[in-house]
């Protein structure tokens, strides 16, 4: 059995949802299809949300009507017969009619994360129905049943391995499911969700706990390519990635793929095939456990880095100074990106401001403590890039106009990063094409 998930771009017009039932029905493997909200859709809710969290709830109501009335062109043009059309249009009613219920309910973390699941819950009801009006048999699988998280909000992939399992042995006689991506159930039964990007997320839970033969992603470009296309003008496709290449790019910022959505796969040995939905006869991005060459693959870029220093030439080299400061992320969960040190200094860098006050009050008593914001860390992401010749100096001449704050090396075989203001990230990332990869 294999898994095949479509992005909201994939399913975001009806034209879409036709051509993703003709992927899903070419072969006669049996698959499970994890679908996302509607493009657009997601951003709707939260803006949804927020309104009706700020007191605006007329604001709430007109962006609901708003996003209804796009509903009720969607379905009028992606079912045709009045049998289809009747439960088509009962599925939005009945979820409008939850969000219009709403806006007279005090506002709370709980209500806010039911109304960012109405997005996957009306998209796999239509496409549902869709597929039974053309014939296509298939079984409706709700995520809310099967997918949860823990209190730390991590995954309970044997919980979520068993509940899928059985659901599966109910319905043996059917070999295509449906279900949504995103959403699941906390660890107090409640609706929850994976965050943003976790429909690829939910895809690789999902693999994992089935043990598919592959793991599909199909989004709206040809795999994962070689710099971001989206300011750099020339880019590639890559065919092969490792898992550990994988899990670098996406971290750091390659957005056709889910940071988290890499381990799931990778622990239970799932190959990964990014894919497009429009152009599906591209190769793609395969993902496996092998790297597939050596070199440099691929150059990521992440915004919103703030950089802390903390100087103190009397505790730096002290026993046991270092795991202070970690101490204090850690009390905070706050992640740390790339760290550097000298005899009096060492920096860190975060991607989260939410407790940010609080950590550098904690890091007072160490020394001077310096913070520095909007910075980008631009990764360079390959195999064996420790032992590829001539990758630092390339690096480093065709860089040569760009203020770099920070070089981290040697800590992974995979990833050289760089931290740089944001105000020059384009313009590294257009030089690194050219100097890494002969591309203008």
């Amino acid at each position: 059995m294999k898994i095949m998930k479509f992005g909201g771009t994939s399913v975001g017009k009806p034209e879409r949802m036709r051509q993703v039932s003709q992927l899903i029905t070419k072969d006669t493997e049996p698959k499970i299809v994890v679908l996302s909200a509607l493009s657009g859709t997601t951003n709707a809710l939260v803006e949804i949300g927020n309104f009706i969290s700020s007191g605006e709830r007329e604001k709430a109501k007109e962006q609901i009507e708003k996003l209804e009335a796009h509903y009720q062109s969607f379905i009028s043009d992606l079912v045709k017969g009045e049998k289809a059309l009747a439960k088509a249009k009962a599925i939005v009613a009945e979820h409008f009619e939850f969000l219009t219920i709403i806006l007279r309910i005090s506002f709370s973390e709980a209500l806010n994360k039911d109304i960012l699941a109405q997005g996957e819950l009306l998209s796999t009801k239509l496409f549902s129905v869709f597929l039974e009006e053309n014939g296509i048999d298939h079984m409706l699988l709700p995520a809310l049943e099967f997918m949860s998280i823990d209190s730390h909000d991590e995954p309970q992939i044997n919980s979520i391995k068993n509940k899928l399992g059985q659901q599966l042995q109910q319905h043996k006689d059917k070999s295509l499911f449906i279900t949504q991506g995103y959403i699941c159930r906390n660890a107090r039964g409640e609706v929850d969700n994976l965050k943003r990007g976790g429909s690829d997320y939910s895809a690789s839970l999902i693999a994992a706990a089935i043990n598919a033969t592959v793991c599909e992603i199909w989004t709206d470009i040809d795999g994962m390519h070689n710099n971001d296309p989206r300011v750099v003008k020339k880019t590639v496709a890559i065919e092969q990635l490792s898992f550990e290449e994988a899990a670098e790019l996406a971290y750091f910022g390659a957005k056709i793929l889910h940071p988290a959505s890499i381990w799931p796969a990778q622990f239970y040995k799932v190959p990964v095939k990014l894919l497009n939905t429009m152009q599906p006869e591209a190769k793609g991005t395969l993902i496996t456990e092998e790297a597939g060459s050596v070199g440099v693959k691929a150059v990521a870029a992440k915004d919103g880095i703030i950089a802390i220093n903390i100087k103190s030439s009397r505790m730096l080299l002290a026993y046991g100074f270092l795991r202070k400061i970690f101490e204090v992320f850690e009390k905070y969960r706050t992640p740390i990106d790339m760290i550097t040190t000298s005899e009096v200094a060492v920096s860190v860098t975060i991607d989260s401001a939410v407790d940010l006050k609080a950590i550098l009050k904690e890091l007072e008593p160490f020394g001077t403590v310096e913070v520095e914001d909007n910075l980008t860390i631009v990764s360079i992401v390959g195999n064996e890039l420790v032992q590829t010749r001539d990758v630092m100096s390339k690096l480093f001449d065709a860089l040569t106009s760009i203020p770099i704050r920070m070089v981290s090396y040697g800590g992974s075989k995979h990833n050289i990063s760089l931290l740089i203001p944001f105000a020059h990230k384009i313009e590294t990332l257009q030089l690194l094409n050219k100097g890494l990869f002969g591309l203008e």
